[in-house]
């Protein structure tokens, strides 16, 4: 069952995270912790007109948070603040109710599927999508 968890692509994504590091000046930051593993993750966004115009991430978290936060990363320039809530609700539905995987830019969370075998790495695993959420709810318009 590990290998299904740790596959190939998970592992893959998890070594390249694009975009790490700050922005100089971010119109919103944020910050999210799972409590049970210690894992977290920071982000700075900026946008314009509801959409992403710049992001940077820094994170220490495990192998299925870091995939996660490389498919945010790879896609969330450009995307609206509609299409990171559906992300984010998407992806918590695929791991606590077995839905589908999300569709359109972040599609590639459909990789995370077997996460849904494993509650105790649900939250390490939404940590990047919360955060970038909670930035963009802070962000100066």
């Amino acid at each position: 069952m590990i290998d299904g968890l740790y596959n190939t692509d998970v592992l893959l994504l998890a070594a390249k995270i694009s975009r790490v590091g700050s922005l100089d000046s971010p119109q919103g930051s944020a910050r999210k912790v799972s409590k049970l593993c210690g894992s977290w993750v920071e982000v700075d966004i900026c946008k314009g007109d509801e959409i992403v115009t710049d992001f940077a991430i820094r994170l220490q978290a495990c192998a299925l948070g870091q995939a996660s936060a490389a498919i945010l990363a790879e896609a969330v320039i450009g995307a609206s603040t509609t299409e990171l809530q559906d992300a984010r609700d998407g992806l918590r539905a695929m791991l606590k109710q077995g839905a589908d995987a999300p569709e359109g830019r972040f599609a590639k969370l459909c990789l995370l599927a077997d996460v849904a075998n494993y509650p105790a790495r649900h939250t390490s695993t939404m940590l990047a999508f919360d955060a970038v959420l909670a930035a963009v709810a802070g962000a100066a318009t």
